[in-house]
């Protein structure tokens, strides 16, 4: 696997909370992995408004995340399924931030659920160190105990430690976050449609598609991008990306990237250990993967 698709993956499991919703409501989309229906567009608009101030609102009073998670990736072209299960975890420390997905178990297509531990940290460079290098900016540690391998993944280059990076700003500039994102820069990137939820039952959830335009810059990586928004909650429960991978393949033959949170609690004490880490006794010496130099 080559660095570009082993930092999109990384990327992509530590999108991790919330896409900003703000822009033109369309006539409902045509994603092949959400139904939905015609619904006016003025008073979709003021709905979406209403939903990104709420949102807006809880993510400003957002100390810290712990819930149980779920990662799937379907691969519709070769019929397959990956589903891992963990724990999602998210603080803001001091005048820093930082997260943790310790994935438990597997489950690929029709097998039985299976132990497999895969864990990934993201934290600033201060708290990495190995023999010869220098350590700057924000990194991601992937540590993979079935391969026993880990990899030191820098994310950002030098940064100011007066004004430390937080978590969901990093992400931001590789995958839009609902709250944390400039609603200016979403509305220049997607086309934002509220869908209907056509299954009898509760409306617990607001469903929110995002269709990337022709000349965003995330049209290279993603064709459309959906979230569930728990209502009780404020916050996403469920997002749902299609990738532009396999390139030459119709939509409904596309990568699919699912996340699910379940039951998290908000602004609760994390202990900071939950971010400590050690290379386990046996694994080989890590994998560094700085940013490629300018012109590279």
């Amino acid at each position: 696997m080559n660095k570009k698709i082993i930092i999109k993956s990384v990327i992509i499991l530590l999108w991790a909370l919330n896409a900003c919703l703000a822009s033109e409501v369309k006539v409902a989309c045509k994603c092949p992995n959400c139904s939905n229906t015609k619904q006016p567009t003025e008073e979709k608009t003021n709905e979406v408004d209403t939903v990104l101030k709420q949102l807006n609102q809880k993510t400003s009073e957002l100390m810290s995340i712990q819930a149980q998670i779920e990662y799937k990736f379907i691969q519709p072209l070769l019929e397959s399924e990956k589903l891992q299960k963990g724990m999602f975890y998210y603080a803001k420390i001091g005048n820093s931030s930082k997260l943790r997905l310790n994935f438990q178990t597997r489950t690929i297509d029709d097998e039985e659920e299976e132990k497999y531990v895969e864990e990934y940290i993201v934290l600033g460079g201060a708290n990495l160190s190995h023999p010869g290098h220098r350590f700057e900016g924000m990194w991601a540690v992937q540590i993979d105990y079935e391969m026993e391998g880990i990899r030191y993944i820098q994310l950002t280059d030098t940064q100011d430690p007066n004004k430390p990076i937080d978590v969901f700003d990093l992400i931001n500039k590789n995958f839009p976050m609902v709250g944390f994102s400039r609603i200016e820069d979403i509305k220049k990137q997607f086309e934002i449609t509220l869908v209907e939820q056509k299954k009898p039952g509760p409306e617990d959830f607001i469903q929110v598609h995002l269709e990337v335009k022709p000349n965003s810059i995330y049209k290279d990586d993603y064709v459309s991008i959906d979230f569930w928004i728990d209502k009780k909650l404020g916050l996403p429960a469920k997002i749902v990306t299609v990738s532009t991978e396999p390139a030459t393949e119709p939509i409904e033959l596309k990568d699919v990237f699912e996340i699910k949170f379940l039951k998290p609690e908000f602004n609760i004490k994390i202990d900071k250990k939950v971010f400590d880490f050690k290379i386990p006794s046996g694994f080989d010496e890590p994998d560094i993967m700085p940013l490629p130099k300018k012109g590279e």
